[in-house]
């Protein structure tokens, strides 16, 4: 039996052949295995794959203290989504992630600081995000893995350095992410589906000017807008991770970006307990929040009563669009 590799395999295959680091490689083999035929005539080929995904994963295991580990650039996913934060040296994000996150990482005056990712947990009203500090994107920091990291989170935030310095590494920073396959979009950029990129290549992302409190950064991001144009996928949100400027702002744009919803269930003659959403992906039906919240229960789900936006008790149907902040209670 023919094979009839699809076209989507077969830029799997090739990405898989142009790889330049390990979880590229990774990357392409996974993809390649989602896209290839499933039929007897390309066993032999799934099997092939499988075998070369398992090595590579295998190879890219570092052992410390002879225990198997995952390497040091793997970020397990957190909270309501993975944000990673990107930009040129000394834009200031490791001061951004101690600002706003629980982590406590190396901040100095000096380039190329962050060398591993870092991760953090932010607050946001009920719900936390995981935010992980990146090292610099520039030609003196050249790791394949950096570029994976960041197709491999749910959003990014570009960290612009307001101070007189900050336009020395930024060219760099937008010529490479897109020569190593990342392309930053707006906050509601409907992601392409190129089968031709690696998935993730596209990445919504908030812009922020960072350093606000510093003499002249007003002109200094006046100036860094007009020589950008429209490189910048946003309009940058003046922020300062030492005064506190634009950060409760800044909180409600990542949670946004991520472009997830809150739901809320409401037990039948119970009040909702608002202190624990569910977190869906905007565009989730009432079947999808009930799968979530009871898998047996969203089986034998006969309607719902929402709580929302206009609604006030209403019953509505499986296929009901929710919203963030709605409260579901479910009837079987």
């Amino acid at each position: 039996m023919p094979a009839n590799l699809t076209p989507e395999y077969l830029n799997a295959e090739q990405r898989y052949r142009q790889a330049a680091s390990p979880q590229e490689r990774l990357e392409a083999l996974e993809e390649m295995l989602r896209t290839v035929p499933k039929h007897k005539g390309t066993e032999k080929l799934q099997a092939d794959i499988k075998r070369k995904i398992a090595r590579l994963r295998q190879e890219m295991q570092t052992r410390r203290g002879g225990a198997r580990a995952q390497p040091f650039f793997h970020i397990p996913r957190e909270g309501a989504g993975q944000v990673v934060l990107v930009g040129p040296p000394n834009s200031g994000k490791s001061s951004l992630l101690a600002a706003l996150t629980n982590a406590a990482p190396e901040v100095a005056p000096y380039p190329l600081t962050t060398r591993v990712p870092q991760p953090g947990m932010m607050h946001f009203e009920n719900v936390q995000v995981q935010l992980v500090d990146t090292p610099p994107v520039c030609r003196e920091f050249d790791e394949g893995w950096l570029y994976g990291l960041i197709r491999g989170a749910d959003a990014a935030v570009l960290v612009l350095d307001c101070s007189d310095d900050g336009i020395l590494y930024l060219e760099d920073t937008l010529r490479l992410l897109p020569d190593n396959r990342v392309f930053l979009v707006g906050e509601q950029a409907e992601l392409p589906d190129d089968p031709s990129l690696p998935r993730g290549a596209h990445k919504r992302t908030v812009v922020v000017a960072n350093k606000w409190d510093l003499p002249g950064a007003r002109e200094n991001l006046a100036v860094l807008v007009e020589l950008l144009g429209d490189r910048l996928p946003a309009q940058p949100l003046p922020v300062s991770a030492v005064r506190g400027d634009g950060l409760e702002q800044l909180r409600g744009r990542i949670f946004t970006v991520l472009h997830k919803i809150r739901v809320y269930s409401k037990p039948p003659g119970q009040k909702p307990d608002l202190q624990a959403p569910f977190v869906l992906p905007r565009g989730s039906t009432v079947r999808d929040a009930a799968e979530v919240i009871h898998k047996e229960l969203a089986e034998k789900l006969k309607y719902a009563r929402l709580w929302g936006r206009g609604y006030h008790g209403q019953m509505v149907g499986r296929d009901h669009v929710l919203e963030d902040g709605d409260i579901l209670e479910l009837h079987a």
